[in-house]
């Protein structure tokens, strides 16, 4: 096992921390880790009888928008109950709310570098609503597509967004699609 000698945090903000851990490995060389810690979210699948209801937003880190399942995290409250979570994102995202949140699964999303992982949660039996986006989601849209759509968009690079690939390889591992 890798031994953690010291640690101190090099950045920090309402979002994230990055931290640098001096480590000893097990052959006795000495090293670093750095490290992003970051909340945790919820990934939310609204699906209907045939497809999914889709998010669209600009990503400043890749400075591109793609399509990708509502998904969020609350900074001011790292460990709110995953479910509220769920529940407020989708609402807050697509209008929608769910008379089924079933949690499906957790995934880390890069451990390799980062403590931040996601819940997936399966939304049905789903209800229109008026979506009540923060300032950064703005220019976001929805739009609903069916299973062979979504599976096009992965291919063609319109989805490009791991968790929500991943959500979706969990729903056909699971045979829920």
């Amino acid at each position: 096992m890798i031994k953690k000698v010291s640690s101190k945090i090099v950045y920090k903000n309402k979002w994230m921390s990055v931290r640098e851990d001096k480590v000893v490995f097990p052959n006795g060389e000495k090293g670093i880790y750095s490290v992003v810690d970051k909340a945790s979210f919820a990934l939310i699948i609204p699906m209907f009888e045939n497809g999914f209801q889709l998010v669209n937003q600009y990503r400043y880190s890749v400075s591109a928008r793609y399509w990708e399942f509502p998904q969020g995290a609350y900074e001011e409250q790292p460990n709110i109950d995953p479910l509220v979570l769920a529940q407020e994102e989708l609402r807050e995202e697509t209008g929608l709310t769910a008379n089924i949140l079933q949690k499906i699964g957790f995934f880390y999303e890069a451990y390799g570098y980062s403590t931040q992982g996601f819940h997936i949660f399966l939304a049905t039996d789903l209800n229109a609503g008026e979506a009540k986006r923060e300032e950064s989601e703005q220019g976001m849209v929805t739009k609903k597509v069916s299973f062979t759509q979504f599976e096009q968009m992965v291919l063609d690079g319109s989805i490009v967004d791991a968790p929500t690939i991943s959500a979706y390889a969990l729903l056909k591992i699971k045979k829920i699609i």
